[in-house]
């Protein structure tokens, strides 16, 4: 028996373009001699889809599609297709069996995962029926994602005879994902003996990347094979008295391997799904956003990118070499726009209003308004979108402008702490050099005043990032993070910022997840909210 894994990047909502893929891998995984084709969950309508679930036209789109999808197929080939399903008057994350043109069997998830950034129970019902189909002789138990979480859905699939384990899935990346997948899986084969086939997305969508690396696992546990990262691949698995035959496994990328990999393909994906010509960004002589160029060149290519110099009185020389210096090294259409006629304009115009008041963060946040504005009138003319280049650091604490330096259309560095932007900018180094390395080693600034440093208004970044993991991430008490070593008065200024500008965090555009909390889908708190963190009530 020789199964093969369909490692697809589906789009939502693209029902030709989704099936047009199965189709292909269909038709390449019978020619190399593969009885039975696995596919991802939801891969006819992508995942997720979200309210368009909730559309009558589209279920029935989804539907017709599965069946025009089954009439398609080479007709000696079995293919199991993730699909959304309306059936009796209840929506399922379905499962098809599709053999000789015809639908013949169907599974519905038993699990919904309703945390992080899965709200299934909002569009769907549970399954309660396991599914096994027999195939060249072997029984084949069809589960799908979460359904491999927990034990039951798995044992139920053994006591109906299943031999082999088939999970579908839509799992989005995250750092150590792949480690987590893992040690459930075994888990579930501990408990059952079965081997399992285990099919993953692949893509970016909208802040979500799914990293494939598809894997299969024999009956010990034993990893056998596993797909590569961030890539569309068939996979094909061989299969000798029921257990599956070694092949080659593809290593799982180190973290700023894993993490570059991640953000580039989220927003390539993000970029050329929606159609952009290309994008544009204010290049700052500082490291994010040097690092968010050398993304979006490597992503995308240097002739969709476009980077934009806005220099100010307060503007060090250095930033302007090393912005062209770093333009010239990725060959992208640079452009520099000194920004002082504009902003004296706005500061003649408001000074009745601001007479006896002294130079403040007004007219530092109005520098940033004003390069978001000539930004967003480049974008508007040419269509180009605008890529932010805050960090995840930033935007916790509320160092950025709102509609300054948070206008735009995709922010990439979203979820990316200051500290590991550091890591990321040497590591894209060693591949080739471009990034200055002025830039990397000079102390960030956001050079809205004279002598102007990060560390002025900001703790350290190291100590910055650690009291943020612990407390956005993952969710410890003000005891625990005290106890992690950091100060008391550290921890209650990080936490204070972090919730004050839950604000302007909902208004700030979409960025690649690669943590296991982003800001965004993953953390949803009230804009009103009186809490008090460290208070003991």
């Amino acid at each position: 028996m020789k199964i093969a894994i369909a490692q697809i990047n589906a789009t939502a909502g693209d029902l030709k373009g989704n099936a047009a893929k199965i189709i292909e891998q269909a038709q390449q995984a019978q020619a190399a001699g593969a009885t039975l084709l696995l596919c991802p969950e939801l891969a006819l309508s992508g995942y997720s889809p979200e309210d368009l679930l909730l559309r009558d036209d589209f279920n029935l789109a989804c539907d017709r599609a599965l069946y025009a999808l089954a009439r398609e197929l080479p007709g000696e080939l079995t293919v199991i297709v993730g699909h959304p399903r309306k059936y009796l008057g209840n929506r399922y994350n379905a499962a098809s069996v599709l053999q000789a043109g015809q639908v013949r069997q169907t599974y519905h998830k038993e699990l919904l995962p309703n945390d992080s950034v899965f709200d299934e129970v909002r569009y769907f019902s549970e399954g309660n029926q396991p599914l096994v189909i027999n195939h060249q002789g072997c029984k084949l138990g069809i589960v799908i994602c979460a359904d491999v979480w927990a034990p039951e859905p798995a044992r139920r699939a053994r006591d109906a005879g299943a031999e082999v384990l088939l999970v579908l899935n839509a799992s989005p990346y995250h750092i150590n994902k792949q480690q987590e997948r893992h040690a459930v899986v075994r888990d579930r084969i501990r408990e059952t003996g079965l081997p399992v086939v285990y099919a993953n997305l692949v893509g970016g969508q909208d802040e979500l990347v799914f990293d494939g690396a598809s894997f299969v696992m024999n009956d010990e546990g034993a990893l056998v094979q596993q797909l590569p990262s961030f890539e569309e691949m068939l996979g094909m698995v061989s299969f000798s008295r029921g257990a599956p035959e070694p092949a080659e496994i593809h290593p799982v990328p180190e973290l700023e391997d894993a993490v570059y990999k991640a953000l580039s393909l989220g927003f390539r994906d993000y970029v050329l799904k929606n159609n952009f010509p290309g994008v544009l960004l204010g290049l700052s002589g500082g490291i994010d956003s040097a690092l968010t160029l050398a993304i979006a060149v490597d992503a995308l290519g240097a002739d969709k990118v476009q980077a934009v110099m806005m220099p100010s009185e307060f503007t060090a020389s250095i930033s302007l070499e090393d912005a062209r210096a770093m333009a010239s090294a990725l060959n992208v259409r640079y452009s520099e726009i000194a920004i002082g006629p504009v902003f004296e304009s706005f500061c003649t115009a408001l000074a009745p209003e601001f007479a006896g008041k002294p130079f403040d963060i007004a007219e530092e946040n109005l520098q940033a308004r004003v390069r978001g504005t000539l930004l967003m009138a480049i974008s508007n003319k040419f269509g180009k979108m605008v890529v932010t280049t805050g960090n995840k650091s930033e935007t916790a604490v509320g160092y950025s402008t709102l509609y300054g330096d948070m206008a735009g259309g995709f922010a990439l560095l979203k979820d990316v702490s200051k500290t590991l932007v550091y890591q990321l900018a040497k590591y894209r180094n060693q591949i080739s050099p471009v990034i200055p390395e002025r830039i990397i080693v000079r102390a960030p600034s956001a050079e809205l005043r004279h002598g102007q440093t990060d560390q002025e208004s900001l703790p350290d970044y190291a100590v910055l990032d650690g009291i943020m993991e612990a407390y956005v991430e993952q969710d410890k008490s003000w005891e625990d993070i005290l106890a992690l070593g950091y100060r008391e008065q550290d921890v209650l200024r990080v936490t204070r910022l972090i919730d004050r500008n839950e604000y302007k965090r909902r208004q700030a555009p979409v960025g690649v997840r690669v943590t296991q909390r982003g800001f965004g889908k993953d953390r949803r708190y009230p804009l009103t909210n009186r809490y008090v963190f460290n208070e003991i009530v």
